[in-house]
């Protein structure tokens, strides 16, 4: 969607898609904007409790049965298991996307790695077909005057250009863009705090090849899953970077994430896409 400033100040219901980076505010933004009539679309909220679900669920209930008296309750239909994913609290999803190497630090086996990558890519491709329906629910059914689509970090990683586009169609794609400094945190972040990532196929295979390289090692049951996630991270983030630039410029618009942390009500985010365009 492309517009000028003073067609975006002036609609009455605006629809506005963040992308960027993991770390980059895009959440924070969002939950700021909810209380100033602004519907809050979180692709990874849709993907764990919508797309992944069930998946989700198979897995604790998979490490559930391996206690004992946990397995005796589940199999009488004693007790049930439920996750309680949030916005603001998506450990199940997490969880389950888990994390390859040495099953006995908690590490996955490269098949079902690989086949968790695969349900979670799909899981966001079908959240993101859905940003049209909810900007039509957000108003008809919630009320909300606005739109915010708060994009995965991994939303870069689609090679569907259908989905771009619908996406590009019905909002205003805002990409909000580090400098070398703010890409020093979130490395250093990501490095402090491992977490599981979706990485596209090609790009892992290449990773770990040179991992194994490197390392002196031939079977992913080596690896500490801790420890790849931190050496592949800054390649994962580089990789990703131009990959959300050309987004940006064949569909959007930039800002800084410098200028976005400073944003502190909805007036102030309005002013600073205004600037963008």
């Amino acid at each position: 969607m492309r517009m000028s400033k003073d067609e975006f100040l002036a609609s009455p219901r605006k629809k506005v898609t963040l992308l960027g980076m993991s770390g980059v505010g895009k959440t924070r933004l969002a939950n700021m904007l909810r209380s100033d009539d602004w519907f809050h679309y979180s692709v990874d909220y849709r993907i764990g409790t919508r797309y992944l679900d069930e998946p989700i669920l198979d897995n604790i209930k998979t490490q559930a049965m391996q206690v004992p008296f946990l397995r005796e309750l589940l199999l009488s239909d004693s007790i049930y298991i439920s996750n309680n994913i949030t916005v603001d609290n998506l450990a199940p999803l997490s969880t389950f996307l888990g994390m390859l190497g040495n099953p006995d630090l908690g590490g996955l086996n490269l098949a079902e790695f690989k086949r968790r990558q695969h349900l979670h890519l799909d899981a966001e491709v079908a959240a993101m077909r859905d940003v049209e329906n909810f900007i039509h629910k957000a108003k008809t059914i919630y009320g909300y005057d606005h739109f915010l689509n708060d994009a995965s970090g991994s939303f870069c990683e689609i090679d569907d250009k259908d989905v771009i586009q619908r996406v590009a169609d019905n909002s205003l794609i805002i990409y909000i863009k580090t400098n070398a400094e703010d890409e020093a945190f979130l490395i250093e972040r990501a490095a402090k705090h491992p977490k599981p990532l979706y990485y596209r196929e090609a790009f892992l295979d290449r990773q770990l090849s040179d991992y194994f390289a490197e390392k002196g090692m031939e079977y992913t049951a080596q690896i500490d899953p801790a420890d790849f996630v931190r050496w592949v991270f800054p390649r994962l983030f580089h990789s990703r970077l131009p990959r959300y630039e050309a987004i940006a410029e064949e569909h959007g618009y930039t800002i800084s994430a410098r200028d976005a942390f400073e944003v502190s009500n909805a007036d102030e985010f309005l002013a600073l896409i205004g600037d963008a365009l």
